[in-house]
């Protein structure tokens, strides 16, 4: 029973990462198929603030602090940047771009994020040791992965086209000028940004970790902010009562797709996942995002692969692993360093090196909370 239970993690993380490949692919077609990305965040945000209500409220009903003026100017600042901000950036780029390029560049994170924790001073450089030169040369290989990326496409790499048949793909593939579109700069610049808002939201968060301790609570206080951000944008840009219509089967899915399933599901088994092996464990399934959402458009969407969208992932794939290491190797030095001058408190010293390394996790945004 016990090798079986080991294995549940594992699962949970592959069918995490699938979630948010097929989110990705859902959202491309709505958007191909006409919906404005703007309208389908605000839909994301409304479907996500119902779907993770009742765990908040269940789960943490007997547990939520008292609210202050300072923590709730932290669920405000939280929910423009890590979820209005992010994806509305996000699914705009997605529109100019490719579910697959948008993927590689949600992988910036960590570098980014690494970056402003030294800025803010929540995070010390330490260039003479090897975790520090390793967090260093990550993020050089990530920013230089997305720079290739964004400004060179190269030979399109031959690749046998898929023998999948899907109609309504080629269908809305057709009629939208597709490949024109996925060629802009607006694309990767929109996605650079939106992975650059994300890492400030974890500035943020982890300062409201410590006063409103509560993630489920905090995520339904941020959704719910965030509806009517999102709502009120789209509706600057786009008020026309068919914009906002659900009747299409592809709208409706996406829409109740990245709110039900990848944002109140899929956030409760990252939680208990986090939970039970650490943010580490979690954090190293995330490229696997990519591979998934590259095969599927390959299969259903019949995307085609760039030599520079190749080389360009996998630096940045390259640079988060080199972060990851770096960071872990910085932990387990902390580790140490806590049990050998503080002996009697060595679970504080965990918990907090288990919160640091939560600000290296490329998810929640966009495949994310």
């Amino acid at each position: 029973m016990a090798s079986v239970a080991s294995f549940i993690p594992l699962i949970f993380m592959f069918l995490t990462q699938l979630a948010y490949a097929g989110m990705n692919i859902t959202s491309k077609l709505a958007i191909l198929g006409g919906m404005n990305p703007l309208i389908l965040v605000a839909y994301r945000q409304i479907f996500g603030t119902i779907a993770i209500a009742p765990f908040a409220y269940f789960l943490e009903r007997d547990m939520v602090p008292r609210m202050t003026k300072r923590i709730m100017v932290q669920i405000l600042l939280s929910s423009i940047t890590g979820v209005t901000g992010n994806q509305v950036l996000y699914f705009v780029g997605l529109k100019y771009s490719t579910a697959t390029i948008a993927c590689a560049l949600t992988n910036l994170l960590p570098a980014f994020t690494f970056v402003l924790a030294i800025l803010f001073r929540q995070e010390n450089l330490g260039i003479k040791t090897k975790s520090g030169v390793a967090k260093v040369v990550g993020t050089i290989l990530c920013v230089g992965g997305a720079i290739l990326l964004s400004f060179y496409h190269g030979k399109v790499i031959s690749i046998p086209d898929s023998s999948i048949h899907w109609s309504y793909a080629q269908r809305v593939q057709g009629g939208s000028g597709a490949d024109s579109s996925s060629n802009s700069l607006v694309g990767p610049i929109a996605l650079i940004l939106s992975a650059l808002i994300w890492s400030l939201w974890f500035i943020i968060q982890a300062d409201m970790c410590r006063t409103f301790p509560v993630p489920y609570t905090s995520t339904a206080y941020m959704l719910f902010l965030a509806s009517f951000q999102c709502v009120i944008i789209a509706l600057f840009f786009d008020h026309s009562v068919s914009s906002w219509s659900l009747v299409d089967t592809m709208r409706l899915t996406s829409s109740l797709y990245s709110g039900v399933i990848c944002t109140g599901l899929t956030y409760c088994i990252l939680s208990w996942t986090i939970e039970k092996k650490g943010p580490l464990y979690v954090s190293v399934f995330t490229p696997m995002q990519l591979i998934l959402t590259a095969m599927i458009s390959w299969a259903f969407l019949r995307e085609k692969l760039f030599l520079g969208t190749a080389i360009g992932s996998v630096l940045i794939v390259g640079g988060l692993y080199v972060v990851l290491w770096g960071k872990s190797k910085e932990m387990d030095s902390n580790r140490v360093d806590d049990a050998t001058d503080d002996k009697a408190l060595p679970q504080e010293g965990i918990k907090k090196n288990d919160m640091e390394m939560q600000s290296y996790l490329p998810s929640n945004g966009n495949g994310h909370i």
